[in-house]
C-alpha cells in the first residue's frame, strides 16, 4: 500500500519512519478512514465504543506494538508514536482504547511481570482474545497516587484480599481483566495485581453523562472481598517506582495522541474553510482564517518535533521521567489552543458534530487530564531542574 505523507506534518517528521514502518501506517490510515471515521460520530453521540475495531486492531498488529513475545516486526518509540497520532487523528476514543490495552494493561504486565504471566497474558492481550485495563485512579486519590491509594491488599495464605474503589478506568465495562494497583495491608508498598473481572466481589458501573471521550468506557470499579492468587500477583511490581516505569512509557504516548487530536481539528478546519464561501469566496481566502490555521499549524509543528525527540530518547535508553512529563504537558497545552483555534474556523458549525472538529474540541479536555495533569507534569519537570520538590 502507498503511504502518502500527512500534509499536516509540515516538516515531513514521518520520514525517519522506515520502509516496513510507512506501509504499516499507510494500512493503519486507509483502514481508520474507511471504517472507523464514517461512523464514529454516531458512537461518539450515543456513548458506545465501535467494538468491531478491536479484531481489525489486532489484525494490523496495533495491540502488540513493543512487546517482545508479541512484536510484529521490530519497530520504534517513534513508529508507534506515529500509531497513536493517526489513530487519534480519526478518533481519540480509538487511541485511548489501544493506549489503555497496549500501553497500560500489557505495559503493566510486561514491565512488571514475570516471565510466566508475560507468557500467559500478553498474547491473549495483543490478539485482541481478551480486553484489559488499568485501576489505578481513585474517587479520592488521582494526582496523589503515589501516597494516597486507598485500595488495600491482605495477604491471606496463598491468596490476596482486595478491597476499595476505582474511578475513570477506561475500557472498565467490558475488560476481561484489570490491572488493579493496590497498597499492602502490612507495609503500604503499592502492588499491582491481574484481576479477572468475574471474581466475585468485583463490579464495574459505566460513569455517564461525559462530555469528552463518550466512545471510551470509563467505569466506577468496587472491591468487595475480591480474592486473587499469589500468581496474579504481578511479581516485579514492588512500590509505585514500578507503577511510575509504566506510566512514563504511556504518558509520552499521550502526547502523540495529543498531537493526533490536534491535527484531525485542523485537518477538520482545513476542509471546511476549503468548502464553506462567504462574501463571495472560500473563507479560506480570507486572512484572518488563514492566521488561525498557520497557529495551528504552528503547534502541531512544534509538538511534532517535542515527541519526536522524546520517542528517539526512549530508543537509545536515555528517556528519563521529566521528558515524557514535559512531553505531555506541552503537547496537550498546545492541544487545547489548537483545537479552539480549528473550532472557531467553523464558525458556529464548529460546535456540532457533523463537520468533526466539535468532537475533537470535546475529547481534548480529557487528554489534557489524563496520564497526568499540565500541573502534575509540570511539578516532575521543575524538580528535574531545580532540584526541589514542590508537590505539597
Amino acid at each position: 500500500m502507498t503511504f502518502e505523507p500527512l500534509a499536516s506534518d509540515f516538516y515531513a517528521y514521518e520520514n525517519q519512519l522506515t520502509d516496513v514502518e510507512k506501509e504499516s501506517i499507510a494500512e493503519l490510515r486507509a483502514w481508520l478512514e474507511a471504517d472507523v471515521a464514517p461512523v464514529v460520530n454516531d458512537y461518539w453521540e450515543r456513548a458506545e465504543f465501535p467494538m468491531q475495531v478491536i479484531e481489525p486492531l489486532a489484525r494490523l498488529g496495533v495491540l502488540s506494538h513493543g512487546w517482545e513475545e508479541t512484536r510484529r516486526f521490530e519497530n520504534s518509540a517513534v513508529f508507534r508514536g506515529f500509531v497513536a497520532l493517526e489513530l487519534a487523528r480519526v478518533d481519540a476514543g480509538v487511541a485511548t482504547f489501544v493506549g489503555v490495552q497496549n500501553g497500560l494493561a500489557t505495559g503493566s504486565i510486561a514491565v512488571c511481570g514475570s516471565a510466566e504471566q508475560r507468557a500467559e497474558w500478553i498474547p491473549k492481550l495483543a490478539s485482541g482474545e481478551i480486553i484489559g485495563a488499568f485501576g489505578l485512579t481513585e474517587p479520592l486519590s488521582g494526582s496523589d497516587s503515589a501516597q494516597g491509594l486507598r485500595t488495600i491488599a491482605t495477604r491471606d495464605g496463598d491468596d490476596w484480599i482486595l478491597n476499595g474503589e476505582k474511578r475513570w478506568i477506561g475500557n472498565a465495562t467490558f475488560s476481561d481483566i484489570t490491572i488493579i494497583w493496590a497498597k499492602d495491608a502490612d507495609d503500604g508498598q503499592v502492588m499491582g495485581f491481574i484481576v479477572p473481572t468475574s471474581t466475585p466481589g468485583y463490579s464495574a458501573t459505566k460513569i455517564e453523562r461525559k462530555i469528552s471521550l463518550r466512545t471510551v468506557q470509563n467505569a466506577d470499579i468496587t472491591l468487595t472481598d475480591v480474592r486473587v492468587p499469589e500468581s496474579h500477583r504481578l511479581q516485579n511490581a514492588n512500590s509505585f517506582k514500578d507503577t511510575a516505569k509504566v506510566l512514563r512509557l504511556t504518558r509520552a504516548e499521550v502526547a502523540w495522541a495529543a498531537v493526533g487530536t490536534s491535527i484531525g481539528a485542523y485537518e477538520a478546519a482545513v476542509r471546511y474553510a476549503t468548502d464553506r464561501v462567504q462574501f463571495g469566496k472560500p473563507i479560506a481566502s480570507h486572512q484572518l482564517v488563514q492566521d488561525l490555521l498557520v497557529k495551528c499549524l504552528g503547534n502541531i509543528t512544534a509538538s511534532i518535533g517535542m515527541v519526536v525527540r522524546v520517542s528517539e530518547m526512549l530508543d537509545r535508553g536515555e528517556q528519563r521521567d521529566e521528558h515524557s512529563a514535559l512531553a505531555k504537558a506541552y503537547a496537550t497545552s498546545r492541544m487545547r489552543e489548537t483545537v479552539a483555534w480549528s473550532r472557531e474556523a467553523l464558525g458556529g458549525n464548529g460546535i456540532v458534530l457533523d463537520f468533526d472538529a466539535a468532537r475533537f474540541f470535546a475529547d481534548a479536555e480529557a487528554l489534557y487530564s489524563y496520564e497526568g495533569t499540565r500541573e502534575m507534569n509540570t511539578l516532575i519537570v521543575g524538580r528535574s531542574v531545580t532540584g526541589k520538590a514542590a508537590f505539597v
